[in-house]
């Protein structure tokens, strides 16, 4: 009998709509990359191939990672969110010392380990999500009902904050502050102080661009890419033109011309405009609607476990919606000029090894919200179907 339980308890229920999602993003995502890519790697390494090569690695190693993180049972990552978080921010520390850290464009956000360079920051938002659910599931009434509950995590979000702009990437400071923020809302915060709060960040994030030279020097080209088009304006300049040449359906797969060396960064940050170049606005429509289902299939796990009394899990999937839905939306509002140019990849598409194998291994933390509700709906007795069908 214990044996037949124990089976049972085994079992995992896959997610198809998230698997599908998923392979949609990766599959498009690889084909860009190559497309981006071929080139470059020509250029670097004698070898078109190059990178398309490394990228299919990062996938690889990314979905024995997420295969790994799938059967850890939520109860395990609960626990050991606090001292993930101190982990993180250790790993925040280290990436600052001199010789560990490797500089790439001027900023110090990697890691090298076995020649295979992680980017710290993306370790930090992962832990940020299991971090922060498990508080507000902890102290929800606290959150509820107390100021200082709701400051009491943004205090040390603020300690992490502060080491990414040391690096600096104050792109992935907003990202865990939105995810922070964002959980803390969905868990009944009061709006009031809620506001309040997101007006303070919001005038300090103001102050952090006015007062750094090269994020002002973003904001003015961001206004006005034209009026500086060979410097200032010279990336946005350049992803405008590849939306503009791609109009309804793309100049065709491979086809692109401003990733030949007009557009920085096109395999990587700017992966978006060479689809919106090559596969035009109908591309563009499709991973805008894939990202959107992804969000809304996030929530609508996150309701489904939190109807089921399952707190941290219902938090674990808010979180993990709002940082891909943001990340995602930042990433194609910089790529259409709607913001001003920020560091985001492209989640599950864009080219590299430290943010694939985090995003791969988020999205197992879906999966594993997914199976765990859908055992526990299983295991409902006859007739007690109140939330199952909300």
């Amino acid at each position: 009998m214990n044996n037949k339980l124990n089976k049972q308890k085994s079992i995992f229920h896959m997610d198809y709509f998230l698997l599908c999602i998923c392979i949609s993003l990766l599959s498009i995502g690889f084909v860009m990359v190559t497309s981006a890519s071929l080139h470059i790697g020509e250029k670097v390494a004698n070898n078109s191939l190059y990178y398309p090569a490394r990228q299919l690695l990062h996938i690889v190693i990314g979905v024995v990672v997420a295969t790994g993180v799938v059967f850890i049972p939520l109860k395990i990552w609960e626990k050991l969110g606090p001292w993930l978080f101190i982990a993180g921010l250790t790993l925040l520390v280290f990436v600052l010392i001199p010789g560990v850290g490797v500089k790439v464009n001027g900023s110090v956000r990697w890691i090298s380990l076995a020649g295979l360079r992680i980017q710290v920051s993306e370790i930090v938002k992962f832990i940020s999500v299991v971090y922060m659910a498990g508080y507000v599931t902890r102290h929800q009434e606290f959150v509820q009902g107390s100021t200082y509950g709701l400051i009491k995590p943004l205090l040390l979000f603020s300690v992490a904050c502060f080491l990414l702009l040391m690096e600096p990437d104050f792109g992935s400071a907003v990202v865990i502050l939105a995810i922070a923020m964002g959980i803390m809302y969905l868990s009944g915060a009061r709006i009031w102080q809620f506001l309040i709060l997101i007006a303070v960040i919001i005038i300090l994030g103001m102050l952090l661009v006015y007062f750094s030279p090269y994020r002002w020097a973003r904001v003015t080209g961001f206004i006005n890419p034209w009026a500086d088009a060979q410097n200032t304006g010279f990336q946005l300049v350049q992803a405008l033109i590849s939306f503009g040449r791609g109009e309804l359906f793309g100049v065709g797969l491979g086809s692109g011309i401003q990733k030949l060396f007009y557009l920085p960064e096109a395999h990587t940050d700017f992966l978006f405009s060479v689809l919106a170049e090559e596969l035009g606005l109908t591309g563009v429509l499709i991973i805008i609607s894939l990202f959107s289902a992804l969000l809304w299939h996030a929530f609508a796990t996150a309701v489904k476990a939190e109807l089921a009394d399952e707190k941290f899990a219902a938090f674990i999937a808010y979180g993990l919606g709002i940082w891909f839905g943001f990340q995602a939306f930042v990433n194609m509002g910089v790529n259409m000029g709607i913001l001003p140019t920020k560091g985001l990849t492209l989640p599950l598409m864009s080219y590299g090894g430290g943010s694939m194998i985090i995003m791969c291994a988020s999205m197992a933390l879906l999966f594993r919200v997914h199976s765990e509700i859908t055992e526990k709906l299983l295991n409902v007795p006859k007739g007690n179907t109140e939330w199952v069908n909300a």
